[in-house]
């Protein structure tokens, strides 16, 4: 019997779920050695089904996606969160730091009382055990595909600690930050996205998150001889991967 596979959403733009189909061939190779039972993005729609494995797009950020979610980890062999929404909040959880959640959906809707959201957009694993978190804004694709190979042979996926810079080197690129003067997170961002934004001599924005010895401190040093106010090297932290980022410069602190 082949394992039982199902990729569901909740709070995101579908952009995790696109990075898998834009798989093509490699997709399909391993598809043949799964049962897809849920995935309404490319067909099947069977929500309730018992499964193997459940990949999660999307930050929890209503009541019904709570209960949700909790039923899913329960049917569920494996949870992989997938992207920077499954994983740290996503963009929306820049709502976590304006205060009450009433006092924001009274800024933004006209009619408040009829908007069902919760307080707080939270990553899956602050309700429920997480096997797996794959990290970006979207996911890589490929790093998707090996990570469910190595679940189906029962291995298991370790994804890199390191931070980007060891891409750029790998890669050959000239470092955007040292060359051009490039406010780039690269140096304190979680490895996988293969130095993409870096390589277009763009600087990196974080989606990956954190990297497991992240210096933010020394960073905000360094954005500041650039001529970067605190403020400005704030917003650039408090985005896609705001809340992971303010829990690895606390740890920098304590």
């Amino acid at each position: 019997m082949k394992p039982r596979l199902g990729v569901y959403k909740f709070t995101s733009c579908d952009g995790c779920q696109l990075a898998l189909l834009n798989q093509g061939e490699d997709l399909l190779a391993l598809i043949e050695r799964v049962e897809l039972v849920h995935f309404p993005e490319a067909g099947p729609n069977r929500p309730e089904a018992e499964l193997d494995i459940a990949l999660i797009e999307g930050s929890i950020s209503t009541p019904q996606e709570a209960e949700r979610i909790r039923a899913i980890r329960a049917r569920s062999g494996h949870l992989v969160a997938l992207g920077a929404c499954a994983t740290a909040g996503g963009i929306q959880a820049l709502r976590n730091a304006a205060g009450s959640g009433s006092a924001w959906r009274a800024a933004l809707y006209p009619q408040p009382e009829f908007i069902a959201t919760a307080d707080r957009s939270l990553p899956i694993a602050a309700l429920v055990h997480v096997d797996l978190e794959l990290h970006g804004c979207p996911i890589d694709g490929g790093q998707l595909l090996t990570a469910l190979q190595q679940l189906l042979a029962g291995g298991r996926y370790r994804p890199s600690g390191d931070s980007v810079c060891g891409e750029c080197k790998r890669a050959g690129h000239a470092c955007v930050l040292v060359s051009g003067d490039e406010p780039c997170l690269g140096p304190v961002t979680r490895a996988g996205c293969g130095a993409v934004c870096p390589g277009q001599r763009r600087g990196c924005y974080g989606c990956f998150g954190p990297s497991a010895q992240a210096n933010i401190a020394s960073l905000k040093t360094v954005f500041a001889e650039l001529g970067l106010t605190e403020a400005e090297t704030g917003r650039r932290l408090a985005f896609i991967t705001a809340e992971a980022f303010r829990t690895a410069e606390k740890k920098t602190h304590d």
